[in-house]
């Protein structure tokens, strides 16, 4: 009994400092540009990973007093909310179609979609721009929104297509003894059962869109639709030499993505598991 359980414990333990390890990874940086934000330069050449003495608050209060910082977040946030929807709102009927219908060629498609996982977003980036350029979508903020849909759209319709596959196919003849139809099912009925579903693709499209640097300043020239990744690009250039004020930029710029990521974890892992299950 006791030779069975030390190898268990043996290996939890294991497991517990793999997770310490990989979590100290992400802390670390998180920690040392935080506080690094409320240093001098001094401070960080020589006690980089301690606590700030003085501390020096104009770092921060001064980003938050410019209103180009608040243009960008402003930007980052139309454009993620903007994207989400319609990668959302495409991705379901999409999923919907494919999980709940018969018909010829049904795996054919789903399996395009998939293969848009395997396609770089960065070999794309030069036929896209000659695209928007050819469609007047330049500096436009659905420059950015639509390609950014259209890339998130095989992952998305991958978890919800699993998702809806989970629903018993009891629900769905019940709702049509009641004269459901199949919108009537799709958006009364199986919406609402899918929200942990839908509010993980919801995340994923979310902190995808305000981490995107690439397209947004490809399409964008004009300086005040600049998102936050382009905007901390260029304050970077603009302060090279005060790295203090930049660290303090880089950790306002991450503070509304890890926000709503910590609020919306608990769906997050609940959705990946059923459709995992699924």
């Amino acid at each position: 009994m006791t030779g069975t359980a030390n190898p268990g414990r043996r290996a939890r333990l294991v497991l517990h400092l793999v997770c310490v390890a990989v979590a100290a990874l992400i802390v670390v940086p998180v920690w040392f540009g935080l506080l690094g934000g409320f240093k001098d330069n001094g401070q960080l050449s020589t006690n980089p990973l301690g606590w700030p003495d003085p501390w020096v608050t104009e770092n921060y209060t001064g980003i938050l007093g410019s209103g180009v910082f608040w243009r960008q977040l402003g930007n980052s946030v139309l454009i993620a909310v903007a994207t989400t929807a319609v990668v959302v709102g495409a991705a379901a009927m999409a999923a919907f179609v494919f999980a709940r219908f018969a018909f010829r060629g049904r795996e054919l498609l789903a399996t395009l979609f998939a293969v848009g996982l395997m396609f770089p977003f960065a070999v794309a980036i030069l036929p896209l721009f000659v695209l928007l350029r050819g469609m007047g979508l330049l500096d436009n903020p659905l420059g950015v929104i639509l390609p950014q849909a259209a890339f998130g759209l095989p992952v998305t319709i991958i978890i919800l297509r699993q998702f809806f596959r989970t629903i018993p196919g009891e629900v769905e003849e019940a709702a049509v003894l009641d004269g459901c139809g199949p919108f009537g099912f799709f958006w009364r009925i199986l919406l609402p059962m899918a929200r942990p579903a839908l509010a993980t693709v919801s995340v994923l499209a979310i902190v995808s869109s305000w981490n995107n640097f690439m397209l947004p300043l490809v399409v964008f020239t004009d300086q005040s639709w600049w998102t936050l990744p382009v905007g901390v690009q260029a304050f970077q250039g603009q302060y090279a030499d005060d790295t203090a004020r930049v660290l303090a930029y880089v950790v306002l710029s991450m503070l509304p993505a890890l926000g709503f990521y910590a609020v919306a974890e608990r769906q997050l892992i609940g959705g990946l598991a059923g459709s995992v299950k699924g």
